[in-house]
């Protein structure tokens, strides 16, 4: 069985920094994957390209194009890697988005490497006060190794150099995947979109579920 990993980055620049250390990340989980004896595949979506395919299904409510394949790879992905830039000292608003048009509960119990990077380490907290509280709510499973790149950090080879970090959070990642703390193991049964169409939820239940009564009654 195949462990599928995707990789999102949220860079706005070409090239960028962004990918750069998306790509490092990917590399290294897909290493320690392989290194636990396991087959692995890497897909990277990049954000860029998908700005107004995101704006549109803000407005529209439904994913179309690259959009809706991306999604699609979030959905069957037995872990994340997500980086972002760092922008007014939180994650970009391009990142945000894509993570605002993703329907709820679809991340439950995704174990997810969170990364950013910006030209200072003075924005290193954005790790835990703006990435952390965000897949907190959204009820993923955060690594503890949280991956943060300034300028300076690419090339650097002193003892807390960016590699080691980034092999670090790749290792708690494979762990968790290996552990079987993958979504499949952790996150409750969930309707997608399409098996709302399919069989949608009777308007009766709705209502009960509304009032917070749960108990069928004829």
């Amino acid at each position: 069985m195949t462990t599928r990993i995707v990789v999102i980055s949220a860079g706005l620049s070409v090239p960028s920094s962004t990918r750069l250390l998306a790509d490092k990340l990917g590399d290294a989980v897909a290493g320690a994957v392989r290194a636990r004896g396991q087959e692995v595949a890497v897909e990277h979506v990049e954000l860029r390209p998908l700005a107004h395919a995101l704006a549109d299904h803000l407005l529209t409510g439904f994913p179309t194009g690259d959009l809706a394949r991306a999604i699609e790879a979030v959905r069957h992905a037995d872990g994340l890697v997500v980086v972002t830039p760092v922008f007014s000292a939180s994650y970009s608003g391009l990142f945000k988005t894509f993570f605002d048009v993703l329907e709820p509960g679809l991340l439950d119990g995704r174990p997810v490497v969170v990364a950013a990077t910006a030209g200072t380490a003075r924005h290193s907290l954005v790790l835990d006060h703006a990435l952390r509280p965000l897949f907190a709510y959204l009820r993923a499973v955060v690594v503890p190794t949280g991956v943060f790149a300034a300028s300076e950090d690419f090339g650097a080879t002193d003892d807390g150099s960016l590699d080691k970090r980034v092999e670090r959070a790749a290792g708690e990642l494979a762990a968790l995947l290996g552990d079987g703390a993958g979504p499949a193991a952790i996150a409750p049964s969930r309707r997608s979109v399409e098996d709302g169409f399919a069989a949608p939820t009777p308007f009766e239940q709705l209502l009960r579920e509304a009032s917070g009564d749960s108990v069928h009654r004829p």
